[in-house]
């Protein structure tokens, strides 16, 4: 089985505490999982984290979104795969986000865990 010291370390954010319970849930055996419930706490779980691999955010959350937290993290941590998780449609900024290389993948909620997983294994 993966030991701790083993499994990569993802970090996800979203302002639903249900979501990040759920989502930690799912990948808690794949994953070291680092929950965050905004682009701040986020922020600072990067500063203290500095083996993360890959960052998956909500986008609409309160005072900062999920691509505004994701600007400002690769800022810090520019080697981080970095998605978007929403329960609305792939909108104009968010493909251009995806465009510019800013974010690798966008995934729709409800999140199908094999996608994210089979994304993330390839990106391994």
């Amino acid at each position: 089985m993966n030991d701790t010291k083993t499994k990569r370390k993802l970090l996800y954010v979203d302002d639903e505490i249900l979501n990040l319970y759920l989502f930690r849930d799912y990948f808690k055996n794949e994953f070291e999982v680092i929950v965050a419930k905004s682009g701040k706490e986020a922020i600072e779980e990067l500063s203290e984290n500095l083996d993360v691999q890959f960052v998956i955010s909500d986008m609409r959350m309160p005072e900062m979104n999920g691509l505004e937290f994701i600007t400002e993290a690769k800022n810090i941590r520019p080697n981080i795969t970095y998605c978007i998780l929403t329960g609305y449609d792939l909108t104009p900024e968010i493909q251009t986000a995806i465009i510019e290389k800013k974010v690798a993948r966008y995934f729709s909620k409800p999140f199908d865990p094999t996608e994210i997983s089979s994304f993330l294994s390839a990106g391994s």
